[in-house]
């Protein structure tokens, strides 16, 4: 994922030409500042680029255009250091195809009473210079997010942060594709969804193959790959004994080594960044895609089961979002329950893709049995999830429009040692509760299939539901069932207003 260490965002300070020469100057040595400063807190994942002060509405849209055409340009900081008028806005913001963020701020955190005079006044007018500007983006009805307070503050760095990896996760969405090997699971509805509105609403293709093209690829990957793979596989892991060199089950680790490099080839080869796979659709591979899926997915590649490629580019952004945080992002999926009141509790798995990102430094190499896909047994990661916040997301085609729904959750350690469970396992508190949580999953229509991240928090996928202008819910301590039942209505109405006018 070093890939994102490019990305920049551009800083733009916002004034006028009312000022003279000399206040224009010292806005712009305080932008400068300002830009250096944030810089030197090493608390942003992403390089923040000082821009000109701009002060006309050519200027302002020629700075649009510019940013819109940047490849590494994830989006905009603006700021008003004085009063901006806002109508030389409208051109540029109008035009940019960039995500941007308004920054509330001001240069000095306190005010010099005793030195305070009308030059101080007119130079330092963000209290009302970005209300102005604030005016424009909501009359226009502009998706953007909105941080209050001063620049130095741990929560505006924090607020900062979350949108910046949100921004970097949107423009690698746009033109991305998702490899479907095979088709959706058969009778499965919230797996299913349209391909072009996702397409139009978040920038994304979906390319279907027949499982036959991915074999010939795993086909044609050298017997020499296949062994350096699998020595690799016993050096990171601890390999059960019957697939070690001259095990019973070798041979299975090898075919799991060739599906893999084989995958990889195909990904690489199309430049996809994410893919599914479903177990009803094999024929050819002589067991499901198991190995070969946790380690893509530790690789960065988005993923999602029985064919959900909505859950494959979620998983996908998030991995983007997470770059370089502690914690790892995982395709996930509530399998049961342990229901004991107050403190009921999900453990979470699938059949055999949960990523190794999540797990420890050596986690357990096996091969057990599927139960079901009437293929042979393949070998998979086994390893428990470690306690800490996570957060548990999903997208939703909702026919009319796309729905973010999020539940933040707290990791536990299972009560016992779950010896005969074969497959990565996590366990978890949803916030406020099970039954809170749940309930409110189930009436909006929550898919069985997540992204997991132990990396995130649920800021970020507001910031990233906001630039992709599509519906965010999210489930947490201050949810109570009868008001989100209200809000699921209210948005209900909102979008079929909204869609109907065409805002």
């Amino acid at each position: 994922m070093n890939e994102f260490r490019e990305y920049e965002v551009w800083f733009v300070t916002g004034s006028q030409h009312l000022y003279g020469e000399t206040a224009l100057k010292q806005v712009a040595e305080n932008s400068q500042a300002l830009v250096s400063g944030l810089a030197q807190t090493g608390k942003l994942p992403y390089r923040v680029v000082f821009k000109p002060v701009v002060t006309g509405a050519e200027g302002i849209h020629n700075l649009c255009l510019e940013a819109n055409n940047s490849s590494g340009c994830v989006g905009l900081i603006t700021w008003m250091h004085t009063f901006s008028p806002a109508k030389m806005w409208i051109a540029g913001l109008k035009s940019l195809a960039k995500p941007w963020v308004h920054l509330h701020t001001q240069f000095r955190a306190q005010l010099p009473w005793s030195s305070i005079d009308m030059d101080f006044m007119n130079l330092n007018q963000s209290a009302h210079g970005d209300r102005e500007f604030g005016f424009i983006g909501s009359r226009m009805r502009l998706n953007r997010k909105v941080i209050v307070g001063h620049w130095q503050d741990e929560d505006v760095l924090g607020s900062l942060a979350a949108w910046m990896r949100a921004a970097a996760a949107w423009l690698d969405m746009q033109g991305a594709k998702v490899a479907r090997f095979g088709d959706n699971m058969r009778d499965v509805a919230v797996t299913e969804g349209d391909k072009v509105a996702a397409q139009l609403r978040f920038g994304y293709s979906v390319l279907g193959y027949g499982v036959g093209e991915l074999v010939d690829t795993v086909q044609d990957v050298p017997d020499r790959a296949v062994e350096q793979l699998v020595e690799e596989y016993l050096d990171q892991y601890d390999v059960s004994t019957a697939m070690r060199p001259k095990g019973e089950r070798h041979s299975a680790l090898c075919e799991a080594a060739r599906i893999e490099l084989g995958m990889t080839a195909f990904l690489e080869q199309g430049g996809f960044k994410a893919f599914t796979t479903t177990f009803e659709d094999l024929h050819g591979l002589s067991q499901l895609p198991g190995l070969a899926v946790q380690r893509l997915m530790g690789r960065g590649y988005g993923f999602g089961a029985e064919g959900d490629w909505k859950t494959s580019a979620l998983v996908r952004a998030m991995k983007v979002m997470g770059a370089g945080l502690k914690g790892g992002t995982s395709f996930m999926e509530d399998y049961t329950y342990d229901l004991r009141g107050a403190d009921s509790r999900v453990l979470g798995a699938h059949m055999l893709e949960v990523c190794e990102s999540l797990a420890g430094p050596k986690p357990s190499l096996e091969l057990h049995s599927l139960s079901i896909g009437g293929k042979a047994d393949p070998p998979r990661l086994v390893f428990d999830v470690h306690p800490g916040p996570a957060i548990n997301a999903t997208v939703l085609d909702m026919g009319n429009r796309f729905r973010m729904l999020v539940n933040p959750v707290e990791v536990v350690e299972a009560d016992q040692p779950l010896g005969r469970l074969p497959v990565a396992r996590a366990v978890w508190i949803p916030r406020p509760n099970l039954k809170t949580a749940a309930g409110a999953w189930i009436l909006a229509g929550g898919a069985h299939h997540t992204g997991f991240s132990q990396a995130l928090t649920a800021e970020h996928l507001e910031d990233f539901a906001r630039m992709a202008g599509i519906e965010y819910l999210c489930i947490d301590e201050e949810t109570n069932l009868s008001r989100f039942e209200n809000e699921l209505r209210w948005n209900d109405a909102y979008y079929h207003m909204a869609s109907a006018s065409g805002w």
